[in-house]
């Protein structure tokens, strides 16, 4: 059983910066990428981007790239998401979230089989 937990939300003015963190259980971390999605009231939960398994390729959501970025560190079973510039349209609910294959990169959410419980993040205008 894997167990995801992110932490690292909060409320941030626009304009300013947070660092989320999910850590993540088990040894099979460093086989797998790792997704970043969100979920805003009312609406979808929606991709924002994907580590690979080495760290070494990422992508983004257009409506972040540039602004946002992911990093992984496998000695510490750890997933990162570093995003700057924040605008009140990225508040949501983060999730860190396992692909259902090892070494997939996976875009969708039904390609996802392990998830964070999530942690809020809050961008005041």
């Amino acid at each position: 059983q894997v167990q995801l937990v992110e932490s690292g939300g909060g409320l941030v003015q626009a304009g300013g910066s947070l660092r989320l963190s999910c850590a993540a259980s088990g040894r099979t971390f460093s086989s797998y990428a790792m997704g970043w999605f969100r979920q805003a009231p009312g609406k979808e939960r929606e991709f924002v981007g994907v580590i690979n398994w080495s760290g070494r390729s990422t992508d983004y959501a257009d409506s972040v790239k540039g602004r946002f970025t992911i990093s992984r560190d496998n000695a510490k079973n750890t997933v990162y998401l570093q995003m700057n510039s924040l605008k009140p349209e990225d508040t949501a609910v983060y999730y860190c979230a396992r692909p259902n294959r090892p070494r997939k990169t996976a875009y969708r959410i039904d390609d996802y089989d392990y998830w964070g419980q999530g942690t809020q993040v809050t961008v005041a205008s």
